[in-house]
């Protein structure tokens, strides 16, 4: 299988990679980082190894920023911490830095993966900050979800009620 592949210009999943692609994830490039550990970038998100050595994949609607510079792949996760009408509300994680041996196309792929999940980006000014209002293609699903991530600072109740009246209006739209 490895050689065809090749011969079709597939990327391979990388040695020791042991995450369970899903029947519909496709394999977009591949790398390891320079202590071993495998990196994939898939269809469905981006797959890197946990402290524990377990893989984990993130999907790209939740890989807020991602850059790539001097041989390190800088990825920020956001995790949802709440719901307001249908809104997410995210907080972004501290950047994980993957330093990759042979990186091939995964940075080019993650930027675009990440960059194309974005429908529409805008900030907002709130009481005590702002947040940012941003739509996202969810890999293998239908329409689009709405991400709410306030400033360090801002008021919570603003953002909730806020986020609830655009969510509100987004599903008054016409499809």
């Amino acid at each position: 299988m490895s050689l065809v592949r090749r011969l079709l210009g597939r990327p391979e999943l990388p040695p020791g990679f042991t995450g369970r692609l899903a029947a519909d994830e496709r394999v977009l490039a591949s790398a390891t980082t320079v202590d071993g550990a495998p990196v994939v970038a898939t269809s469905l998100g981006l797959w890197v190894t946990d402290a524990d050595g377990s893989p984990r994949r993130t999907g790209w609607h939740l890989i807020s920023k991602a850059t790539w510079g001097q041989g390190t792949l800088a990825v920020v996760e956001a995790h949802q911490v709440g719901e307001a009408e249908g809104a997410a509300l995210i907080v972004d994680q501290p950047p994980r830095r993957l330093r990759l041996r042979d990186p091939g196309q995964v940075p080019e792929q993650v930027h675009a993966r990440v960059e194309g999940s974005i429908r529409s980006r805008h900030h907002r000014a709130l009481p005590g900050g702002g947040a940012w209002f941003v739509q996202r293609k969810v890999p293998g699903q239908d329409g689009v979800l709405l991400q709410v991530r306030a400033d360090q600072g801002t008021d919570e109740a603003a953002v909730r009620r806020v986020a609830a009246t655009v969510a509100a209006a987004i599903g008054r739209l016409p499809s």
